[in-house]
């Protein structure tokens, strides 16, 4: 049986190897940015990131001021049994990696009636699926507001196709890009229903830049929407340049034969996310 305070510990590692370690696959595609970006300004600012990444990985510092809301998810083994009170003991490790690494608290008792700081950067936002096997991965991803804000769902019509999709991204980040902290990470949800497409966009997030959709028809359109948004020439800080996103990813679900929902959630140029396996 896997407790509570196991999962707990490992949110608490998690939250702090991401405020202040840029992912590895991050790391590598911004190198790659770096060396393939044709604008002089756009170089200098790719060299002033992972500059940034360096320090705050040596000093063990936040890798930006907004370390985030906290999002986790919780995949338990399916012969896993998971006992304690999960959502508290998640809270708990929260609140005490946020105060131990000194990371600022951003979240309001209540989005509408009540925006008082909760002070302790809690409640965490938790999803819980399964897998096969035992144990629990337990990931957390850390979005700052600037990057959540660049995002967006749509119900599109079945009869948008592909085409569709491709412009509501597109759209989307040409929208809302310069300002998410490019170079991005693109998460494209394609399918479900209206409130789970975002959490298709945002798993999206996960995978490892540079890896491909396993389908070659999702990888394709993967490809075909990186062509229209590195053709809006963002670029690096908002500023223009060759390379506005490191990668897109999309992760595509069932839906009704009426629907055809689509979401893109942005990450921003520290992409902070970790995973912990716990036995």
């Amino acid at each position: 049986m896997v407790g509570a305070e196991a999962i707990g510990s490992a949110v608490y590692d998690a939250i702090v190897r991401a405020a202040t370690t840029l992912r590895p696959d991050a790391l590598a595609a911004m190198r790659d940015a770096e060396a393939r970006e044709r604008s002089p300004r756009g170089r200098a600012i790719l060299g002033q990131l992972l500059e940034n990444a360096r320090i705050a990985a040596d000093d063990a510092v936040p890798l930006c001021q907004d370390t985030g809301s906290v999002w986790v998810l919780l995949e338990v083994g399916e012969s896993e049994c998971v006992g304690g009170d999960v959502p508290a003991a998640v809270n708990a490790a929260v609140a005490a990696a946020y105060a131990d690494a000194h990371l600022r608290m951003s979240i309001v008792r209540d989005a509408l009636v009540d925006r008082t700081n909760t002070k302790d950067n809690t409640p965490a936002f938790i999803d819980i699926g399964f897998r096969s096997g035992t144990g629990v991965t337990v990931t957390v991803m850390l979005k700052g507001g600037g990057s959540d804000n660049a995002s967006a769902v749509s119900m599109l019509a079945p009869g948008d196709g592909e085409d569709g999709v491709v412009r509501f991204v597109t759209e989307t980040v040409a929208r809302t890009g310069a300002s998410a902290c490019p170079p991005l990470l693109v998460g494209v949800g394609v399918g479900a229903t209206f409130d789970k497409v975002a959490s298709l966009a945002k798993r999206a997030l996960l995978r490892p830049i540079g890896a491909p959709h396993p389908d070659p028809r999702v990888a394709a359109l993967e490809r075909r929407i990186a062509a229209e948004v590195e053709a809006l020439g963002i670029g690096p800080g908002g500023l223009g340049g060759t390379v506005t996103a490191l990668g897109v990813h999309v992760v595509t679900a069932p839906c009704h034969i009426a629907s055809l929902p689509v979401a893109v959630n942005v990450g921003c140029s520290a992409v902070r996310s970790a995973s912990v396996e716990v036995a």
